[in-house]
């Protein structure tokens, strides 16, 4: 059955970055022939240089020209392996550029997900009504600070003819004090002080009448 249809490979499949090591050793080996072919033609001037025409001449010309065609044919296949690198490099670009798309799509039907289980808690009318609520409490808030601020107006109906008689009046009963306690001898903040105390029901007699009601 093997023979038929062939036994299941285990070998690993190639990958992209494995594949672009391979060509670009094999650029490598490529650069080193180019190399060595250039430096066969460096020489076969340098004889061609000092030498005649004639038969030999001739014959490193010849020489000169196989290692010229050797060297184009390798910069071809130089020219199409590193093209090939190029071109696996900008696939790798591509599937990287791929991976982080896919995780940025990924990371953001998450995001949504859970988005929509949030706001599926959120009741937008409770809300539209606690907004309501706050703003009738502010307008009661203003209105009792208000209240409490207000100013208490003194009365406009006083004329300043009343004003004037009232003031005249004040001083006359301020100097009518003034006189009586000069009468009688002692200034007017000592009046108080010279009354009997409010404790005694009689006022003290005189002294004559103490000395006869003694005898």
């Amino acid at each position: 059955m093997n023979r038929l249809f062939g036994a299941k490979s285990n070998t690993p499949k190639p990958t992209l970055s494995g594949a672009i090591s391979n060509v670009d050793s094999r650029i490598e080996t490529v650069d080193v022939k180019i190399a060595k072919l250039n430096a066969e033609l460096s020489t076969h001037q340098s004889r061609l240089a000092k030498m005649r025409d004639g038969p030999g001449k001739t014959a490193i010309k010849q020489k000169a020209l196989k290692v010229l065609q050797q060297r184009k044919m390798y910069e071809a296949q130089r020219d199409q392996l590193q093209q090939q690198s190029w071109n696996m490099e900008q696939a790798g670009m591509m599937q990287d550029n791929l991976k982080n798309t896919m995780t940025t799509v990924d990371a953001m039907k998450t995001t949504t997900k859970e988005l929509r289980k949030q706001y599926g808690k959120v009741n937008i009318d409770k809300i539209e009504k606690l907004q309501d609520e706050m703003a009738d409490l502010m307008d009661i808030g203003n209105e009792i600070q208000e209240s409490i601020s207000r100013s208490y107006d003194v009365p406009e109906d006083v004329d300043e003819a009343e004003l004037d008689a009232e003031l005249e009046a004040l001083g006359e009963e301020v100097e009518f004090e003034g006189l009586g306690a000069e009468s009688e001898g002692l200034p007017a903040f000592m009046m108080d002080e010279a009354r009997p105390p409010q404790f005694i029901d009689e006022a003290p007699q005189a002294g004559g009448q103490i000395k006869e009601a003694a005898g």
